[in-house]
């Protein structure tokens, strides 16, 4: 059912849709200014282009946090009660926009970053100034918004800044892109990233092989065991990548390392698997493995995201927003920390289109005010809900 326009839920809709032509404007600038998540001077620059929208858009500047040389903003109106999670890191190196230009072409907008995450944070911005524009600075108390840096690295600086601002929030609103079509992301993958350091003994490769112990031959047998260690049945992968073993043609190699990403639907897989690691032993005699690195990201299940995406969808339906699907996905975000520690979490609330991180990065003109307005009433819904001790609801 579509609300009649008199209505206020109507009336955040059309300001949502009328904001399009200066979200974009803010997009590209924020495109524009490349920001390589392992550049920290890229990255503090955007920064710095990311506080001055949220001035002018918002009325107030946020706070500027460095952790260990990454620069994230947070822009709190009132106690937090609903985070929006953002970053503003990408991918992309320095250069990239000589062969990706920033475009918009009849529905499709192009240039680094545009779908992870630039036109989310865009959206988000812009949620938030039709919601003031609605109510003044009063429709947004309880609204924090978190932009980060380094999401692209595995968050190693932000964690714990997200974390905070979670904890006792009724909800984290993530606003990474959407799946295929448009769907929200109701569950993601934990991950775990490790490396196995394998010692041997070098020698000479012709005239005394059998004095080495080669770690060489050890890594490939290692690969072979861990290769085991997934369960394609439910969806937990454990695959070996990146390898390097010895230094010339011929020496036997004395040192080899391996590196391991590792993908669980539930933290009692991610345990299992950990534990496996842990426990491999070498099959050369004299070898020696060392196993370092864990999880990094807790999944976000199911049961984390169900009554927000709900709650998402019917808002959707009753305000002609489109029908939407919710998805599971491998990949990881922000939203895993928050549902980690007992927050309700939505992810996917940000761009419509495809090609994260390749060379067909884009998003879709025609669902930026769609999107934009889903949020903005989600937002509105959910700042009528009081917080209790640990991150759950009460009405």
């Amino acid at each position: 059912m579509t609300l009649p326009a008199t209505s206020p839920a109507a009336d955040v809709v059309d300001r949502c849709t009328a904001r399009v032509p200066e979200l974009l404007q803010d997009l590209e600038q924020l495109i524009l200014t490349e920001s390589p998540s392992d550049d920290h001077r890229a990255v503090a620059t955007s920064a710095a282009v990311v506080a001055e929208l949220l001035d002018r858009r918002l009325g107030r500047p946020p706070e500027t946090i460095v952790v260990n040389g990454c620069t994230h903003l947070r822009l709190r109106f009132g106690k937090p009660r609903v985070l929006l999670l953002a970053h503003h890191d990408t991918v992309w190196p320095i250069g990239s926009l000589d062969e990706h230009p920033f475009s918009i072409v009849e529905d499709v907008i192009r240039g680094p970053g545009c779908f992870d995450m630039k036109l989310g944070l865009a959206q988000a911005v812009h949620a938030m100034a039709a919601l003031r524009d609605s109510g003044g600075d009063a429709a947004l108390d309880g609204v924090c918004l978190l932009v980060t840096g380094d999401e692209e690295l595995g968050s190693p600086d932000s964690r714990e800044l997200i974390e905070t601002e979670a904890t006792g929030c009724v909800a984290a609103l993530v606003l990474e892109a959407s799946g295929d079509g448009g769907a929200l992301k109701t569950g993601r993958k934990g991950v775990s990233n490790y490396e196995v350091h394998i010692t041997g003994r070098a020698a000479h490769a012709g005239l005394e092989p059998h004095l080495g112990i080669n770690a060489g031959v050890e890594l490939a047998r290692q690969v072979l065991t861990i290769g085991t260690l997934g369960d394609d049945a439910i969806g937990t992968t454990v695959v070996p990548t990146a390898s390097q073993a010895g230094t010339t043609r011929n020496t036997v190699p004395a040192s080899a390392v391996l590196a391991v990403d590792a993908r669980a639907t539930s933290i009692a897989e991610q345990e299992r698997v950990d534990a496996a690691m842990r426990a491999l032993l070498p099959s050369l005699d004299g070898a020696v493995i060392e196993v370092t690195g864990g999880p990094n990201r807790p999944p976000l299940e199911h049961s984390a995201s169900a009554a927000l995406f709900e709650q998402a969808r019917s808002i959707a339906a009753a305000h002609g927003l489109g029908l939407l699907r919710g998805v599971e996905v491998g990949g990881g975000s922000d939203g895993n920390f928050t549902a980690g520690i007992g927050v309700p979490t939505l992810d996917g609330l940000g761009a419509v289109g495809g090609g994260a991180h390749a060379d067909d990065e884009h998003a879709l003109v025609s669902m930026i005010g769609p999107r934009t307005a889903l949020l903005a009433l989600l937002v509105e819904e959910l700042l009528g809900v009081t917080p209790s001790v640990g991150g759950a609801a009460t009405a």
